[in-house]
């Protein structure tokens, strides 16, 4: 049988947490946040403050108020229980939208999450108590899941985007999963030498003075390119990668495959699913070079058809670091605490907000500029003072 949910003292709690642990409340409902406090969106050091407290009145905010999946998610690192009388008094809200203060929904999440699978809670290995489960026992996690998403049909769409903090395996090939790995470093180390090559092949070229621009259509009105136009050139590739981003991300990662269509839903979450599901997988952040070098193949032979080949190989060196540039952003994104107030702390929160509550929009990775054209910006959130 299970063992029922452990109980802690609030000075078990406070010996827990001045050990380094990060511990908080909601209500009575205990959650160890230790292995989360670098990832949180708002800062380590925010969590760190509220160790050994109620969060339930932070929940809903002000700065921000937490969204279903981040509930859901909170429900992950659930440890037991405080001990009746110890249970902390959260403070009252001062601002909020009339939805209700403390924890709200949280409990009904743990009900929901036992009951989603017939094979009862998840058991905490480090506390030997019984932790909620989510959707994720729709399918079997003790196998490869790129071959079972594609029968969650309908389910998917909402799966998928019910995030989860565990590894994901897709294969069950060893060697195919390796290939479908990459830690983030080797996107630098595999691409900045090709780019710096290509940077001082498309200068020399250039230098030489042979490269003019509309010469297949006219030689009288032909326009020379210079050495000294690279600069520019790289940087016009550099955007139209950032476009290029925002389209690809929008376009085909968030694309919704019919609920019938094994085969689309298999191919959406090798592209992207996966990423969604698991947003914290640190082996699954990056492009892995092998299929990307695919992807960059062809959009070079793009450029090559479209301009004159080192002017094309200009624009495309641009777009290749700015595709490096994007890769390494992401994992920071996910991985790193920039510090308040900075211009990533902002990019960390919206890109956070895409994962666990604006789906539909927020598509902007290295930079939100084209979601304001697109009209896909997410929305600022409001609060409004009670009476």
């Amino acid at each position: 049988a299970t063992a029922g949910p452990r109980s802690f003292s609030a000075a078990e709690v406070r010996a827990r947490c001045a050990q380094g642990a990060c511990l908080v409340s909601c209500h009575r409902r205990l959650y160890d946040l230790s292995g989360f406090v670098r990832l949180h969106p708002g800062g380590e050091q925010l969590l760190r403050r509220r160790a050994g407290t109620d969060v339930s009145a932070a929940l809903d905010g002000p700065p921000h108020r937490h969204s279903e999946n981040a509930r859901r998610w909170l429900e992950q690192y659930y440890v037991g229980e405080i001990e009746p009388g110890d249970e902390q008094v959260p403070p009252r809200r001062r601002t909020g939208t009339g939805a209700g203060t403390g924890c709200r929904g949280t409990r009904g999440h743990a009900r929901s999450l036992r009951s989603a699978s017939g094979d009862g809670p998840r058991v905490n290995k480090r506390y030997g108590c019984p932790t909620p489960r989510n959707w994720q026992d729709l399918v079997d996690w003790q196998k490869p899941l790129l071959w079972q998403v594609g029968y969650l049909g309908e389910k998917y769409d909402e799966w998928v985007h019910q995030p989860v903090d565990r590894p994901i395996r897709l294969f069950h090939s060893d060697f195919l999963e390796f290939l479908s790995k990459t830690a983030w470093y080797v996107v630098f180390m595999v691409w900045t030498p090709v780019v710096l090559y290509l940077s001082w092949v498309s200068y020399t070229s250039l230098a030489q003075g042979n490269t003019r621009l509309f010469s297949s259509f006219t030689t009288e009105y032909s326009i020379p390119v210079h050495k000294y136009y690279f600069p520019f050139i790289f940087l016009l590739g550099m955007i139209l990668w950032s476009l290029l981003e925002y389209l690809i991300h929008r376009f085909v990662f968030h694309m919704k495959p019919p609920a019938s269509n094994y085969y689309l839903i298999t191919l959406h979450f090798l592209l992207h699913g996966q990423h969604h599901k698991s947003p914290f997988d640190s082996s699954r952040l990056v492009f892995p070079p092998v299929p990307a070098s695919l992807v960059i193949g062809f959009f070079y032979g793009v450029l090559r058809l479209l301009l004159p080949a080192v002017l094309g190989l200009a624009v495309f060196v641009g777009g290749l670091c700015g595709y490096v540039i994007y890769d390494m952003m992401h994992y920071y994104l996910h991985y790193g605490s920039p510090r308040k107030g900075t211009y990533l702390y902002g990019l960390k929160a919206y890109h956070v907000k895409h994962h666990f509550e604006h789906q539909k929009s927020g598509f902007g990775i290295s930079t939100r500029f084209w979601d304001y054209p697109f009209r896909t910006l997410i929305p600022e959130e409001t609060f409004k003072k009670e009476d």
